[in-house]
């Protein structure tokens, strides 16, 4: 089977989308660009987003990837922080009239029926590898001011190695993965199809309706979702059976970003025969642990040359089926936080904390409950990520506490039901479930969650939502 590259518009050999991506790098040296020097990469999931990676990562550039709806503020804040020489940019990426920025479009209309130079018949990240800035990425932000995150290049390469490795990406494989590219996992998929040499579809993820006709017509092997993503094609299916079939050559469905609901995982089994195989990883120390089709089971377990445990509040190791703190050891990485003069933080090596709480079994498999923050209410210390796990046998929910000077904090269930059942309904069906202190204040039925660019459930949103009701 020869690997393909499939946009919504356009479908390519990989062979033949190379080669446009050596025209782009040519057009980029041209603009000034070379080895070493900060550029910024602003805009949506597209071949030319791809093309344009591979040209800056075989330029030897030190990429910093932006979000494309970023706001413009934080963009200029962003260009000025790292240096970034120019952004290249779509037309929908928000931008500062007057940054240097350079539109995606016109780079390939510059690149289109060039000449490649002799000796330049292949893409090369060699050079991109050296590099200790390879990747500037940025955190979610979900429990606070999001950091500049400063990666190896040659680090997240063999990230996305052990990563291809452990989960058995093909080279007959078609991924299609329905996630951002400017974040962690999305731009993982990609590269992940490029050192596999295997197909990759990029797909409409923002239209799942779209999305999985598109599955159907590239014939996708591999899916990687978020758990909010997976929820809705299941519904979808559900209203449209007929979408069914465009699932049929899927072999596996992956899942991260957030957490993952074990009733979903069930449903998946019963509908589509296969497990939603969950995953773990951060921006900060790249991806850890997967679940695999011979595991399939929770996270799964570390992958080869990264070490899991599990510590107490006084940083000492539990044994398994204890939940504490899971702590990370792996040379992936990241090199050090950006400081706000765009030098390196260097991060110390050795076992990092992750701020999540989780439990590993006999077998080493990853078990992750939630973030570890705890509230105090009635007398008891709450963790409510950990509620949330209890209550998902019978919805899916996601908890905000408030402070409460009696109480010590409310606990504000929020409910995502497409159907808008009352908030009565869900609240007698929690109280079977839970006991009374953990039990909500207030239940807030939303159709669905809203969701942050990384595709997580947003709580700064929920929050917000809680204070004003």
């Amino acid at each position: 089977m020869t690997a393909k590259i499939f946009a919504v518009d356009s479908v390519q050999s990989l062979a033949d989308f190379e080669q446009d991506a050596l025209r782009l790098a040519a057009v980029i040296r041209e603009q000034g660009v070379g080895p070493g020097e900060r550029v910024i990469l602003k805009a949506g999931n597209s071949a030319g987003y791809v093309a344009t990676l591979f040209a800056l990562m075989h330029v030897g550039a030190s990429i910093v990837l932006i979000d494309q709806q970023e706001h413009v503020d934080e963009t200029r804040r962003i260009g000025v922080r790292t240096g970034a020489k120019v952004a290249f940019v779509d037309d929908d990426a928000p931008i500062d009239a007057e940054a240097n920025s350079i539109n995606l479009y016109e780079l390939m209309v510059s690149a289109a029926g060039r000449e490649l130079a002799p000796g330049e018949r292949a893409l090369s990240f060699d050079g991109w590898g050296d590099l200790p800035d390879g990747l500037i990425m940025w955190t979610s932000g979900s429990t606070g001011t999001p950091k500049g995150v400063v990666k190896s290049g040659r680090k997240f390469l063999k990230n996305l190695e052990r990563n291809a490795a452990q989960v058995g990406h093909r080279s007959d494989d078609v991924l299609m993965p329905l996630l951002p590219f400017a974040h962690q996992y999305g731009l993982s998929m990609v590269l992940i199809a490029w050192l596999a040499r295997c197909s990759l579809v990029i797909a409409p993820y923002k239209r799942l309706d779209r999305a999985v006709r598109m599955a159907g017509r590239t014939g996708a092997t591999v899916i990687d979702a978020t758990p909010s993503s997976y929820r809705s094609i299941l519904n979808l299916v559900g209203r449209k059976p007929a979408l069914r079939a465009d699932l049929a050559r899927v072999r596996m469905f992956c899942a991260g970003a957030a957490p993952l609901d074990a009733p979903l995982a069930e449903r998946y089994t019963e509908e589509f025969g296969l497990p939603l195989l969950d995953s773990y990883g951060s921006t900060e120390l790249g991806n850890v642990a997967f679940a695999t089709l011979d595991n399939p089971v929770s996270c799964g377990r570390a992958m080869e040359g990264i070490t899991l445990r599990i510590v107490d509040e006084d940083g000492l190791p539990v044994p398994p089926g204890e939940a504490g703190e899971i702590e990370v050891d792996t040379p992936d990485a990241l090199e050090g936080h950006l400081a706000e003069d765009g030098t390196v933080l260097p991060s110390p090596a050795g076992w990092r904390r992750t701020g999540d709480l989780g439990h590993l079994d006999d077998n080493n498999n990853l078990f992750v409950l939630g973030r570890k923050f705890a509230v105090n209410r009635m007398g008891y210390t709450l963790y409510p990520e950990l509620i949330e796990r209890k209550a998902a046998a019978v919805c899916s929910v996601r908890i905000v506490p408030l402070p409460d000077e009696r109480r010590g904090a409310q606990l504000v269930f929020f409910v995502e039901d497409e159907q808008r059942r009352a908030a009565q309904h869900w609240r007698d069906l929690l109280a079977d479930a839970l006991p009374e202190y953990e039990q909500p204040n207030r239940v807030v039925v939303l159709d669905s969650f809203p969701l942050n660019r990384n595709g997580k459930p947003d709580k700064r949103a929920m929050e917000k939502l809680a204070a004003e009701a």
